[in-house]
């Protein structure tokens, strides 16, 4: 690996990976850093102790050597056809609701342009963005949803084409907007140093996860619909009303050095969650959220019209910090158009309830496979790797159809994982069981490889379940447990503690 190299690069940001021996989401140790202009000044300086560094306030066209000890790095920023300022469009900190004066402004934006969103809190509805265009949050700079629903857009299920725009679990469903859309776009970039807080701490999002409010879902905070070329750089995303941020059948994606939070009891209030997409990278991500941190979807069938089912397929994790949250990585449950290809390293999982997370059940259909996490660390999480194939999701999940351990007649509907392999995991304090797999009888998991994973358990730990399906019963400090899966390879089990 190189151990400096460019991520992202906009009109006025830069995102760099340092990446040397030992690194995660922070340094062994921090590093010195001069970044000057081709003039031979010096723009900034600093240390960083974090793998992804973050540069700021940069000029559009211009180059740029950052120096550092772990080696140099030159780079061009972006040219830039065009800035629209919002304060030229009457944006105001003191105004309760800017969503007419900021959509102005956004669809002023030239082309290769760039929305320029100034210092100050700007209260807003929902905004939809359009191609070959760059939102850059200055520092202080912060969109805040407004908290009541009552004016929001709804995006339907479909669009006048048929095209899936209004989603929910993975089925076409009204849904209210998020506060950033953008649809049907290409060369989308939101970068910067600021804030978008979705406003799920106001109003009543929270009270009704499961519900409807004039027919429709709660939204996301940022929801990229039918996209590519789309980069994230920099910003944190906060107060999601459900989750954070949703790439929906989008196209090369890249998202780093963000940090997504949400409070703890913030219901379904995942990280990110990348469905139905092609060639995404997530580098360097702060997670501390009120479910998933990161959850990985493709669909979920329900056979009837199905044209909605696409794979996600090759998807990068890497140097990401995932705190709190029920799972860090999970794959599923709505896996329906198959998710394979996704690489997870250099990753920290602190106290989620579970490590990397596999979850389906009979009528899904799909495949989970060519899973691959490498050189990760985890403390204080209940169970490190957990694969479950009866999770009881849906109004049905606990019927006998979907949780008797006899052999089901196997067709399209059936799901299939294998292909998994672990290695190099050091997981500390762990409550339940280092790794618990449960397979279907009639298709039980294969190509399970386990390969240098170094347990220690959680001396105060309390016995519970380790997966969400019926007939589980409560462990505490348990090995590998599996059952209707194939595991090659173990673990190696350190002192408690």
């Amino acid at each position: 690996m190189t151990v400096l190299s460019l991520i992202a690069v906009t009109p006025r940001t830069a995102t760099v990976l340092l990446a040397p021996s030992g690194a995660k989401y922070a340094l062994p140790e921090p590093v010195g850093f001069i970044l000057k202009s081709a003039a031979g000044g010096t723009v900034s300086s600093g240390r960083t102790e974090r793998a992804v560094l973050q540069l700021n306030d940069l000029l559009p066209g211009t180059d740029y050597a950052l120096s550092s000890a772990l080696g140099n790095l030159a780079f061009r920023t972006r040219d830039c056809a065009g800035t629209v300022d919002t304060w030229d469009f009457g944006a105001d900190p003191a105004a309760a609701d800017n969503s007419a004066l900021l959509q102005a402004a956004i669809n002023a934006v030239p082309e290769g342009g760039t929305l320029l969103i100034p210092a100050g809190r700007f209260v807003t509805g929902p905004l939809f963005l359009h191609s070959s265009m760059t939102v850059h949050f200055t520092e202080g700079a912060e969109l805040a949803a407004i908290g009541d629903w009552r004016d929001w857009p709804i995006l339907t299920d479909r669009d006048g084409g048929g095209r899936v725009v209004g989603t929910w679990e993975g089925l076409p469903e009204r849904s209210f907007a998020a506060l950033i859309n953008a649809i049907g776009c290409s060369d989308v970039t939101l970068t910067g140093g600021g804030i978008i807080d979705g406003g799920g701490d106001r109003g009543d999002w929270w009270s009704w996860p499961k519900e409807t409010r004039r027919d429709a879902r709660r939204p996301r905070t940022v929801f990229l619909a039918h996209c590519k070329d789309v980069v994230m750089t920099g910003l944190t995303i906060r107060n999601s009303p459900s989750w954070t941020v949703h790439p929906f059948h989008c196209r090369n994606l890249t998202a780093a050095a963000l940090k997504i939070e949400n409070p703890p009891d913030s219901p379904n209030t995942d990280g990110l969650n990348p469905e139905s997409c092609m060639d995404t990278r997530l580098t360097g991500i702060h997670f501390s959220v009120g479910d998933d941190c990161i959850a990985v979807k493709a669909g979920k069938r329900n056979g009837a019209c199905e044209d909605h089912l696409a794979p996600t397929k090759n998807l990068v994790i890497s140097h990401c910090l995932m705190e709190r949250g029920h799972g860090a990585v999970v794959l599923g449950s709505e896996m329906s158009g198959g998710i394979t290809g996704v690489t997870i390293e250099h990753c920290r999982f602190v106290g989620t309830d579970r490590g990397l997370r596999i979850k389906t059940r009979r009528g899904r259909g799909g495949m989970v496979g060519n899973i691959a996490m490498n050189d990760v660390e985890m403390d204080r999480v209940a169970t490190a790797f957990a694969a479950n194939a009866f999770y009881f999701c849906d109004p049905d999940g606990k019927s006998d159809a979907v949780q008797s351990r006899d052999p089901a007649p196997v067709d399209e509907t059936t799901p299939r994982i294998a292909d998994i392999r672990l290695s190099n995991i050091t997981a500390s304090n762990v409550q339940l069981a280092a790794v618990a797999l449960l397979g279907l009888p009639e298709a039980p998991f294969t190509a399970i490889r386990i390969d240098g994973m170094r347990v220690s358990f959680d001396p105060d730990a309390r016995a519970d379940v380790p997966l969400m399906a019926c007939h589980v019963p409560a462990c505490r400090h348990e090995g590998v447990l599996a059952q209707f899966a194939e595991v090659v390879g173990g673990i190696t089990l350190a002192p408690e503690g």
